[in-house]
């Protein structure tokens, strides 16, 4: 599952667990960046704006390489034997994060290969798993940037660079629309007009695109 920030991302893929428990389903949920582990430290050192104060500053390759590396490590250490084993994963932004949020920073006759060169780093060079479906939380991002300044009490200073930057939130938006029609994402529309909908809302339009692309699942 992957969206801008602000999008409910943690909430839907609470609830979404929650569900396919409640089912007996066999699933595990994994989320990105893995904040709590030093696998992300690059990934941190990025968002602090230590490395460079504005995103576009870091380029779309290397910024990828910082998430893929996190991914990476949290796949061999932590949730490879699940896998294999076949338990379901679900996660809270995993590969698509890359095309979402660094994609932004190229020029658009670029995106086409910078996804061919993307799917061939993390799904060939590094081995992590193809999803087998994207859920792309589709929230305007003025309705993110009002739920940001809602959770950070409007304390710019507690925002990352990228929160920070309505201008490439706009951008980012533009280019997962891009990808979720490029890759077959499933998006989901999570606001009316700018209001966002509600929590349950949206967790039912998911649970309804679920029982028809994984029938698997019921």
């Amino acid at each position: 599952m992957d969206g801008l920030d602000g999008s409910g991302k943690a909430t839907q893929t609470s609830r979404l667990m929650q569900a396919l428990q409640a089912r007996g389903k066999s699933a595990r949920a994994i989320s990105f960046p893995d904040y709590g582990d030093p696998s992300s430290a690059l990934v941190k050192l990025y968002l602090n704006g230590e490395l460079a104060e504005n995103a576009d500053e870091i380029n779309a390759y290397a910024a990828s390489s910082f998430y893929a590396v996190d991914r990476y490590a949290s796949f061999k250490r932590f949730w490879e034997r699940d896998y294999r084993d076949g338990k379901l994963m679900v996660a809270d932004r995993y590969t698509s994060s890359n095309a979402i949020h660094q994609m932004a920073k190229l020029p658009r006759e670029e995106w086409d290969s910078f996804l061919a060169w993307l799917d061939d780093y993390e799904h060939e060079k590094l081995g992590l798993p193809r999803p087998d479906l994207v859920l792309y939380l589709d929230m305007h991002p003025d309705t993110s940037a009002k739920l940001l300044a809602k959770r950070y009490g409007g304390d710019e200073n507690k925002k990352d660079i990228h929160e920070k930057n309505v201008s490439y939130l706009l951008r980012c938006r533009e280019t997962a629309l891009y990808a979720a029609e490029k890759l077959h994402w499933q998006v989901i529309g999570c606001c009316d007009g700018r209001d966002p909908l509600p929590v349950e809302a949206i967790h039912g339009k998911i649970m309804d695109l679920l029982r028809k692309e994984l029938k698997f699942l019921w």
